[in-house]
């Protein structure tokens, strides 16, 4: 079980992604007194938003944009079955607007600072054994809310927005199959609760992997299906964006390999394969890590 405390958390370093595609909670437990300190950076781009009925080749003002997030990552075990986790990242997002069109509409190619703060508890009430494999079960929930003071009203202007300025409030279920190999299987399904016009969401996750003391590697397909809200350009819309249905699907990899004395080195890569009012972008990421 030591080699499963060391990589308890590597599954959530690699979440920097602007969107949150990834779920803030692994199925491991840190166990009591060991934890998880990182800082990650992670990069995006899109040109070709996902819209209803038809998505858009080419971003409406901006033609392309680019998002650029560094991340602080934290996560203790209280006890063997309680963890904490927190998380707050710094978003840059870049357009790429001729300077004519910038000058007609009055608008610019950049917005940036610190965005949304998370902190999230998660309990490992139940674990059964299964022959020479372990299921845990896990319930979890948190809160993310804005702590700097970016802007979301601003029109199209507002396609740049770091973030969509909402208090969630999330419930989280997970199962995880740990086998003695390594490998494992979690699953997970959640709601979040927000304010400021955001829809709520229903949200889910599946990942495979594999946890050793060398190496660690997952590969995951995460979704989010908005509870209402409207689509962009269409009936009810009114240019505030944070008021859309955002629905989505993406994959990705994460792996992580580590170096000496608790450090390691981490990375990830995904891809939105189909949603709605959204942008259909690539990201990669990578994170420096300690463990201990």
């Amino acid at each position: 079980m030591k080699k499963v405390c060391f990589f308890s958390t590597i599954a959530c370093v690699v979440l920097s992604f602007s969107v949150q595609a990834q779920s803030p909670l692994s199925g491991f437990m840190n166990g009591k007194g060991k934890g998880t300190f990182a800082v990650s950076h992670s990069f995006e781009r899109y040109d070709e938003v996902l819209l209803v009925p038809n998505d858009a080749k080419g971003v409406p003002v901006f033609e392309e944009v680019t998002i650029n997030s560094s991340s602080l990552y934290a996560s203790y075990g209280l006890s063997d079955r309680f963890d904490v986790v927190l998380g707050l990242p710094y978003i840059k997002t870049e357009g790429n607007a001729s300077q004519t069109v910038l000058n007609e509409l009055g608008y610019e190619n950049e917005r940036s600072g610190v965005q949304d703060l998370s902190m999230f508890v998660k309990y490992n009430p139940l674990s059964l054994e299964l022959g020479e494999s372990r299921l845990h079960f896990i319930v979890g929930a948190g809160l993310k809310t804005p702590l700097g003071d970016y802007k979301v009203d601003e029109g199209l202007q507002s396609i740049l927005a770091i973030g969509n300025r909402a208090t969630s409030f999330n419930g989280l279920a997970i199962a995880q199959l740990q086998t003695s190999s390594g490998v494992f299987l979690t699953t997970q399904a959640g709601y979040s609760l927000r304010n400021n016009e955001v829809p709520n969401a229903l949200m889910g996750e599946i990942k495979v992997g594999y946890a050793g003391s060398r190496f660690y590697a997952d590969v995951w397909y995460a979704g989010q299906v908005s509870d209402g809200g409207v689509n962009i350009l269409a009936e009810g819309f009114v240019g505030f964006f944070p008021a859309t249905d955002v629905t989505y699907n993406r994959a990705g990899l994460n792996v992580y390999v580590p170096i000496v004395g608790g450090f390691g080195v981490s990375g990830g890569v995904s891809q939105y394969l189909s949603g709605r009012n959204i942008g259909k972008s690539t990201g990669f990421s990578g994170s420096l890590v300690y463990s201990f």
